[in-house]
C-alpha cells in the first residue's frame, strides 16, 4: 500500500493514472479535486493498492477509502470512483515552486519493479492540473531541450520580441 493519490484519465484506450505522492499536508487531495472538475477520475486518495502485472503498474483504492477523497475545509467528500487504472505517471509533489526545476532532465522511478516517468510539480500552481494532462501524453525531449528551445526561440537572426500585429513590411 502506498501513501499516494491516484488520478486518472482515459487515453489511447486505457484508464492512465498519475501517482501523487508527498508527506501529508503536501496538496495531494487537493490537487485531485482540481483535476477532478477538469474531467479526471478519482482512483484512490491517501492510499493506494498498487501491483505489478505483465510489466506494467496498476492502482486501486483500498475498499475501505473507495470512492472518498478528503477536502480540507469540508471534511470527507464521496466522488464516483474508477475501480482501477494503470499507472503510468509518478508526481512527487514540492512545497514550494522554487524548487521545481525550469527544464529538469527526464527522470524514472522503479514502484514494484516497473520503472515510471517522474516529475516534481508544485501543486498550488494554477496550470498544476495541466502540467499533469500534458505529463501523461507528452514524452519529455530530454538532455539539450532547454537550449533548443531558447536557440529556436530567439535564433537565427530574427527577433523574438516581434509587435503583434506588425507588419513585416515596416
Amino acid at each position: 500500500m502506498l501513501h499516494a493519490t491516484a488520478i486518472a484519465l482515459y487515453r489511447g484506450g486505457t484508464w492512465c493514472a498519475a501517482l501523487l505522492q508527498g508527506p501529508s499536508g503536501a496538496g495531494k487531495s487537493d490537487l485531485a479535486l482540481r483535476a477532478m472538475a477538469a474531467g479526471w477520475r478519482l482512483v484512490a486518495d491517501d492510499r493506494v493498492v498498487a501491483w505489478a502485472s505483465g510489466g506494467r503498474l496498476f492502482g486501486r483504492a483500498p475498499a475501505t477509502l473507495s470512492g472518498l477523497v478528503e477536502a480540507r475545509g469540508l471534511g470527507v467528500l464521496t466522488a464516483p470512483p474508477l475501480g482501477l487504472a494503470q499507472i503510468v505517471l509518478a508526481v512527487e509533489l514540492i512545497g514550494s515552486p522554487d524548487a521545481v526545476e525550469r527544464a529538469p532532465e527526464p527522470a524514472q522511478v522503479e514502484i514494484h519493479g516497473v520503472r515510471l516517468r517522474h516529475i516534481k510539480l508544485f501543486p498550488q500552481e494554477s496550470s498544476a492540473v495541466a502540467k499533469l494532462a500534458l505529463a501523461l501524453q507528452a514524452a519529455p525531449l530530454g538532455a539539450g531541450a532547454e537550449e533548443a528551445y531558447q536557440t529556436r526561440s530567439h535564433g537565427r537572426g530574427q527577433s523574438a520580441h516581434r509587435v503583434v500585429g506588425a507588419s513585416h513590411e515596416e
